[in-house]
């Protein structure tokens, strides 16, 4: 989670992909059988001066099967955008819960911790109505008030008081590792998952934002089965910025065939800075040659 803050017009700048180019990518993403991914987008990243039907439209014209909502606590927004969705053609695969950075689990004031977890239920109702399978959460926030130790055993109290929900829901609780100084390696991270120990409770792996300490396909194979959505963004080492996908520190190429070694299949969502049509093409074209495993 949180804003790539990259460069729209430098995006198309550096562009090097061409609508001729397209077929040729979507028959080599084929051959590598790379169907098993599918390509979704933060609904954040469409233009908001649009409906909701055209917005979605314009993802599904550009290239998106799936689009990542946000918590909605207006029954009439909801509806809108399930109804939108459908007529776009386009699959709510997933939902950002938007609380757990205000009001982080982790806190020690009941009260914030209460806040949370309304935001949550809501986040998972959200998803039951849309047909989201997997409601994105950030489960901790370590600070000067919270130690990392006390960071990690109040939130998996409270991440366990919501899997009869989530289980009832049918919407599984996907935890993201985040600049939250909270679960900084791999090993860590799937330990958190296991203790959990709950079909209900699986890892929302973001590829951009371990590249200041790990290395992302290190980070999928160690967390192999556990993954059940991926993040999609690019960040570079040297400056210490997000940057267009593919011109960063990621090795994509790696992280390609760690994903195809541990089997995951779904969808994975670009979260970048938003834009209009052009960018948004040029995006899921870089997303193509992601999934074909281009160098």
């Amino acid at each position: 989670m949180g804003s790539a803050g990259v460069n729209r017009r430098e995006f198309l700048r550096t562009s090097t992909v061409a609508a001729a180019v397209a077929p040729l990518i979507s028959r080599s993403a084929a051959a590598a059988g790379a169907g098993e991914i599918k390509k979704a987008v933060l609904i954040g990243m469409l233009p908001k001066q649009l409906s909701y039907l055209e917005r979605f439209t314009l993802a599904k014209r550009v290239g998106f099967e799936g689009l990542e909502t946000q918590t909605v606590t207006e029954p009439g927004i909801v509806q809108e955008i399930k109804e939108a969705a459908a007529q776009a053609g386009l699959k709510i695969h997933s939902v950002m819960n938007m609380d757990h950075w205000k009001y982080p689990l982790s806190s020690a004031d009941p009260k914030v911790v209460d806040q949370s977890v309304k935001g949550m239920e809501t986040s998972l109702r959200n998803a039951k109505d849309w047909g989201a399978d997997v409601v994105l959460l950030v489960p901790a926030v370590v600070n000067p008030e919270t130690s990392y130790k006390d960071a990690y055993t109040r939130s998996q109290k409270r991440v366990r008081d919501m899997i009869p929900l989530a289980k009832e829901l049918g919407v599984v609780i996907g935890i993201e590792e985040v600049w939250n100084k909270f679960l900084l390696s791999p090993i860590e991270f799937a330990r958190y998952i296991d203790e959990l120990d709950s079909p209900w409770v699986k890892a929302y792996f973001d590829v951009g934002n371990v590249v200041l300490f790990g290395y992302p396909e290190d980070w999928i194979r160690t967390l192999g089965k556990r993954i059940v959505k991926l993040h999609l963004k690019d960040f570079k080492s040297e400056t210490k910025q997000f940057v267009p996908l593919r011109e960063g520190s990621v090795n994509w190429v790696q992280v390609r065939k760690a994903i195809d070694e541990v089997g995951f299949k779904g969808f994975a969502t670009v979260e970048l800075e938003g834009g209009d049509e052009a960018y948004l093409r040029e995006v899921s074209a870089r997303v193509d040659k992601i999934i074909a495993g281009a160098s």
